[in-house]
């Protein structure tokens, strides 16, 4: 682990020489401040979703927690509260899926998704950071102009070059059964 003298990431607790917290103690802070309780189905989908590296849907969330766990119907819920109190980030796949990822405090990442592969990419930092202060300047904007509570959601779509030429690996198509 590589330690640094001085940093903003909200991981790192405020006092010098302060333990780190892990993304699970950071998110059950946050939910404390907020007011909610901490619950054990709350701590296993903080804990799987803490383990995605890229957006997730909700029933794919709820998989990955396995069977016990909690039902389909807490998952959306705390997800609902989640996203309320700013603990995580929606987005959205091109057939209209909402996905969702953690935040913890880091800025906000963009993807592009393959409309092909439904593979999602995450941009990179020159390019998030470059997308990052152009929408600063747009909410600015639009809280000079007495909007209040802006935000955004932006994805991008296309269809990738491996998918374009026949590379991508991964699973084949559906086809379906012959006709008899």
């Amino acid at each position: 682990m590589i330690a640094s003298t001085q940093t903003n990431h909200p991981l790192v607790g405020g006092k010098p020489g302060a333990k780190a917290l892990s993304p699970v103690e950071f998110a059950t802070a946050k939910l404390k401040s907020a007011g909610l309780r901490i619950t054990q189905p709350r701590l296993a989908i903080l804990a799987a979703l803490s383990k995605q590296p890229q957006p997730v849907s909700i029933e794919q969330l709820h998989l990955d927690l396995g069977s016990g766990a909690c039902d389909l119907v807490t998952v959306y819920r705390c997800m609902a509260a989640f996203e309320e109190i700013g603990l995580v980030r929606r987005a959205f796949f091109h057939n209209g899926t909402a996905l969702y990822e953690i935040n913890l405090g880091q800025p906000t990442r963009y993807h592009v998704a393959c409309k092909e592969t439904n593979r999602v990419e995450e941009l990179d930092a020159a390019t998030s950071a470059e997308l990052n202060r152009a929408l600063r300047e747009i909410e600015d904007k639009l809280s000079a102009r007495g909007f209040t509570d802006v935000g955004h959601i932006v994805e991008f779509f296309g269809v990738a070059p491996a998918a374009r030429s026949g590379r991508v690996a991964g699973p084949a198509p559906a086809v379906p059964a012959p006709a008899r």
